[in-house]
Formats: structure tokens, C-alpha cells, sequence
């Protein structure tokens, strides 16, 4: 299994020494420490000290699961104890560091939570929006446990009941980190009697089914990634539903399957959005649910119950902020991309240039909505009117997204024939941005040889 260290991205003089648990008096307060902003390089450090595990939160401006957990789950008596059992650092996925410790770590989705142990090895992650519940028994076992990936591999191996109870969390750990190989490979290596133990287990079979439906669809056989799409959507996901759901239309774009395969995921799949997007029951990630249905209704030609889906939603969210979009950014930011994807089914975009600005003025402190309203009104055709949306986004830019806003910069003024002007932009951009993000970069640099 390969291991992921700490130890890659920290200094040499900390990885080449194992210091002794320090006085109780040389440790700082867990409560003052929380309280600080730690680089990646102070936090492995003081975990190595505390021999604590670390709990790395990688995040971006632009997420809307990641306010969601700020506001509705990372707060409040249990999170305060967090910080008394495990070091807490803060990525900003978008900064040049934190990029790369998103690519070093195989970050693939945020917000996402990597648990290390003091020495650098990976305990387990937990990914993307969860109810407080979830988060927080997730977390729990995590930290209680406290050895790493392949210390639970080798608890995994035999057919006992605690045998079984491993498997499960490795399993689950596998599919969190995508890596669908390293687990069907340890699972097909096993005895008969640990295999058979884990397919008569609902939890393991569930998670094994979903590991071989990631397999098929990080694979070139659509076919194939339908049939194990259907196979794992066939078991009771909750509100995984709707990302597996995605998964499985994803390969339904390579291989269009019939309506009869298509309808037997719409009756679940409805179930899920009365409950989980409606419902008293709601899932945390209710955007994804409400997303995915349209998708399917996409894939079945009806655009009418896209359109009632995405006007529902709309109220709904319209609803529970009461006009206030200062709120709740997670909220408001599912208010955006209902009205957003209602006005590309229709192509009608009164609403959404109306709800824009006023994103722009409820939070201000960062370049996320004015780089949307730009972006969506240059690839409009409007870059006179985007250009200035642009400007502001780019007072706030940073990291890529400094090159994101700058590439659609350089785009409005093209399109309004200021070529000078682009060519200050890209090189005040590129200056800034020295060595990182080679591939934007590059992809900045072509537009003027357009």
C-alpha cells in the first residue's frame, strides 16, 4: 500500500530527527493554538511534538461545501475538543502551497479532511459535505484509532467480526481517496473465508460494489461502467445516491444506455429529493441532489421537469434565506446555480443578472462572484459589460485563481480589440505568479498568439 508522509513537504532537519514528548511546560495550550493561523510546515511540527495526530482541512473561496461545514458543523463544543486531540491546520487549496499539497496528498474533491498520525502517515479523510452526526463519528474513529492505512489493512485480514469491522473502514478509506486498485487488488489477495465473510456483510459488500463501479469508470469500457453503476446503485446509499448516481451518468454520455436503464434509477432517485432536498431529513450536499436529478431528467429528454425541479429548488432556498444573502453562503450559493441553471435551460437570463450583482455586494471580500458574473456575461458575448466585473474579481485574485480571472480578462479585451491592454494584463499576471501553475500559465501566454 503506499504511504503517504509528511515528511516529503517538511523540512529535512524535522524529518531527520524523532524528538522525545517534550516537557508539559514546552507545549502550548491546545486552546491557544487553535486560536493561531499554522503553515503546514508549524502544524506537522507541533503534531510531532504533541504526538498528535493531524487533521490537514483542505478548502477554496469558491466551495460551497466548505462554508457549509464552517458554519453548520465545524463549530461548537465538539469541534473545540477536536483541537485538544489532534493539531488543526487550514489549506487553501487555490494558494501555491496549498495546491501543492493538494496534488502531493491526491486530493480530489473539498472540502476534504486528511488524518495523518504524528509521523506523517495517513489515517483515513472524510470528504465533503456531512451532517454534524457523520462528521463528527467519522472523525471520532479516526482519531480513537489512531494507526494508519496499513495498520488497518492488516487488522482487516480474517473473517471475525472485529476483522470485518477494519474492512469496512478500509474500504471506505480506499473509495475516499479514489483508489479503487489498491483496494479490489487487497480484496482479491485474500482468503477465501475473508472474502466470503466481507460479500456477506451488507456494509463491506456496499462499499466494495461502489469500489468496483469507481474502477470501471476510472477505466475505457462504458459498458462495463454501466453495469457496475447499476449493480452499486442498487444497494441503499442514502444520500450517496446522488454522487453515485453522477458517476453513473457520466458513463451514460459514453454509451447513451436505453430509457428503460435509465428509468429504473429515476424512482430512487426521486425518493432521495422529496427526503433529501425537501424533506425534514435533508442530505448536507442538498445541491448535489437536486443537480443530479436534473441531470437524469436531462438524459431523459424532459426539460419540463428540469425546469419545475430547478424553480422549486429556487423557492425553496429563496425561502429559508428570507431575502438575506448574507445568511448563509452555502445557501446562497445553492440559489446561484439553481437560478444559473435555469436560465441556461431557458435561456432567459434576467433573474440570474439580477441575482449577481447582489452576491457581489452580500459578500464582497473575495473575487468568486464577480469572476462568475464576468465570466458568464463574456461567454455571453457581452465583454464590455463583463470587463469591469473582471477588474474587481482580479483585485481579490490569488494562487490560480489570479490566472483563471486574468485568462478571462485578456479574453474581454481581445474580443473589444484592447490588444495592448491584454498584453500588460498577462504580463503583470505571469510576474506575479512566478514558477506555479506552469499549465495555466502557458494557457495565459497562448491567448495572445491567437
Amino acid at each position: 500500500m503506499r504511504r503517504l508522509m509528511l515528511c516529503a513537504v517538511l523540512s529535512l532537519a524535522a524529518c531527520d530527527r524523532t524528538p522525545s514528548p517534550p516537557p508539559a511546560a514546552a507545549v502550548e495550550p491546545a486552546a491557544a493554538v487553535a486560536t493561531q493561523k499554522l503553515s503546514f510546515e508549524e502544524a506537522g511540527e507541533l503534531a510531532r511534538e504533541r504526538r498528535q495526530p493531524l487533521l490537514v482541512e483542505f478548502h477554496a473561496p469558491w466551495c460551497y461545501s466548505c462554508y457549509y461545514m464552517a458554519t453548520h458543523v465545524m463549530t461548537g463544543p465538539q469541534w473545540t475538543a477536536v483541537h485538544d486531540r489532534a493539531v488543526v491546520v487550514e489549506v487553501d487549496a487555490d494558494a501555491t502551497q496549498g495546491a501543492a499539497l493538494k496534488a502531493r496528498y491526491g486530493i480530489r474533491a473539498l472540502p476534504s479532511y486528511l488524518v495523518l498520525d504524528a509521523e506523517g502517515d495517513e489515517i483515513g479523510r472524510i470528504l465533503g459535505e456531512q451532517t454534524r452526526e457523520a462528521f463528527y463519528a467519522a472523525l471520532d474513529e479516526m482519531l480513537a484509532r489512531g494507526s494508519d492505512l496499513d495498520a488497518l489493512a492488516q487488522a482487516a485480514d480474517g473473517a471475525d467480526a472485529a476483522a470485518v469491522a477494519a474492512a469496512r473502514q478500509l474500504l471506505a478509506s480506499w473509495h475516499a481517496r479514489y483508489d479503487a486498485a489498491d483496494a479490489l487488488a487487497w480484496h482479491a489477495s485474500r482468503d477465501d473465508d475473508v472474502r466470503a465473510a466481507l460479500d456477506a456483510d451488507p456494509a463491506a459488500a456496499g462499499w466494495l460494489a461502489r469500489l468496483r463501479f469507481l474502477a470501471a469508470a476510472q477505466g475505457g469500457d462504458a459498458e462495463a461502467c454501466l453495469q457496475a453503476g447499476e449493480a452499486a446503485l442498487t444497494g441503499d446509499l442514502g444520500c450517496a445516491r446522488a454522487y453515485e448516481l453522477g458517476r453513473y451518468l457520466g458513463c451514460a454520455e459514453r454509451q447513451a444506455p436505453s430509457r428503460e436503464r435509465l428509468l429504473v434509477q429515476r424512482e430512487a432517485m426521486a425518493q432521495l429529493v422529496e427526503q433529501g432536498a425537501f424533506g425534514e431529513a435533508r442530505c448536507a450536499d442538498e445541491r448535489s441532489v437536486v443537480l443530479t436529478m436534473t441531470q437524469l431528467q436531462s438524459a431523459l429528454g424532459d426539460t419540463e421537469a428540469q425546469a419545475a425541479l430547478l424553480q422549486r429548488a429556487t423557492a425553496d432556498v429563496e425561502r429559508r434565506l428570507g431575502g438575506a444573502l448574507d445568511r448563509d453562503r452555502n445557501l446562497a450559493d445553492n440559489l446561484r446555480v439553481y437560478v444559473e441553471q435555469l436560465a441556461r435551460l431557458t435561456d432567459n437570463y434576467t433573474a440570474l443578472d439580477a441575482l449577481m450583482p447582489a452576491l457581489i455586494d452580500a459578500w464582497p471580500q473575495d473575487y468568486v462572484y464577480a469572476f462568475r458574473h464576468g465570466r458568464s456575461l463574456l461567454a455571453r458575448g457581452e465583454p464590455a459589460a463583463a470587463l469591469p466585473f473582471l477588474e474587481q474579481a482580479a483585485q481579490h485574485a490569488y494562487g490560480v485563481n489570479r490566472l483563471q480571472v486574468a485568462e478571462q480578462r485578456v479574453r474581454a479585451l481581445l474580443a473589444l480589440d484592447r490588444e495592448d491592454e491584454a498584453r500588460r494584463v498577462v504580463g503583470a499576471t505571469l510576474k506575479a505568479n512566478g514558477p506555479w501553475f506552469p499549465e495555466q500559465a502557458a494557457a495565459l501566454k497562448a491567448l495572445l498568439k491567437t
